[in-house]
């Protein structure tokens, strides 16, 4: 499948800001601000705090506004004495449908491993979500050569027991994490060269069918000014935005600016 048969998704990732009242007026003016024909250009969806997902999940409903729900984190269990933790299930039953794991954020500082990642992006699937894997490297691993090697290992590692079918619904977003939330912004050409990568690997262990398929974003100090850069190369098929996506007006210009290839 062609870069341009990949239709770009652009996801909002709110982190830990915006209260549920923030979320819908944020919302509320993201429907007034896009248009059918940047919904025709890009799946959008956006990632809010757990506590206002409901919220968010009935204006889109009510309004039937063409934007995907989704969570920025998961346990992988369905229920038990995990205090403060949130299930797949919970997720399910608000029609979440794209789940956040192993942002580097949940890797640095709460200590997940890959392994508990792995279980994550296995409990997403098995209730009919999809998971949007991050992957990165540290600006030591990176000037140190091993950016490749330490995302290969990652992907090696978070799909562990995940089949053919269920690999397809995955979206992988590699996110180098020195630029995330410092404004510092890999090349295109460098960010281009790390998911034509991860594509390969995805060919390799699952067929290039299936590699063609699958999306595989940019994260990392995203913005209206560098998303047509990014979007115009051939394996990047679309965002995971942080700081910007917390604006409608500045989130709104990069889904318009994600134009197709």
């Amino acid at each position: 499948m062609p870069a341009a048969a990949r239709k770009p998704l652009i996801s909002g990732n709110w982190k830990m800001n915006h209260t549920h009242l923030d979320a819908i007026a944020v919302v509320q003016k993201l429907a007034y601000t896009l248009t059918q024909a940047d919904y025709d250009r890009a799946d959008v969806s956006v990632h809010p705090a757990f506590t206002a997902l409901r919220s968010v999940q009935t204006l889109l409903d009510a309004d039937e506004i063409p934007i995907a729900l989704g969570a920025q984190n998961v346990h992988p269990a369905d229920k038990g004495a995990f205090t403060g933790e949130v299930s797949p299930v919970m997720l399910a039953k608000l029609n979440v449908r794209y789940v956040i794991v192993g942002h580097s954020e949940r890797r640095q500082h709460f200590g997940e491993t890959d392994s508990f990642i792995n279980e994550k992006v296995k409990a997403v699937l098995h209730h009919n979500m999809a998971p949007i894997l991050c992957v990165g490297e540290t600006l030591d691993e990176r000037e140190s050569g091993m950016t490749e090697p330490k995302v290969i290992g990652q992907l090696e590692a978070d799909y562990e027991g995940v089949t053919a079918e269920q690999a397809e619904k995955v979206t992988v977003a590699y996110e180098p994490i020195w630029a995330i939330g410092t404004g510092r912004t890999a090349s295109a050409e460098d960010a281009e060269a790390m998911c034509k990568s991860i594509r390969a690997w995805l060919g390799a262990h699952y067929g290039p069918e299936l590699a063609a398929k699958v999306r595989v974003q940019y994260g990392g100090s995203v913005t209206p000014a560098n998303i047509a850069e990014l979007i115009a190369e051939p394996d990047i098929d679309g965002a995971l935005v942080g700081g910007a996506s917390l604006d409608a007006e500045r989130f709104a210009a990069i889904v318009r600016l994600g134009k197709d290839r």
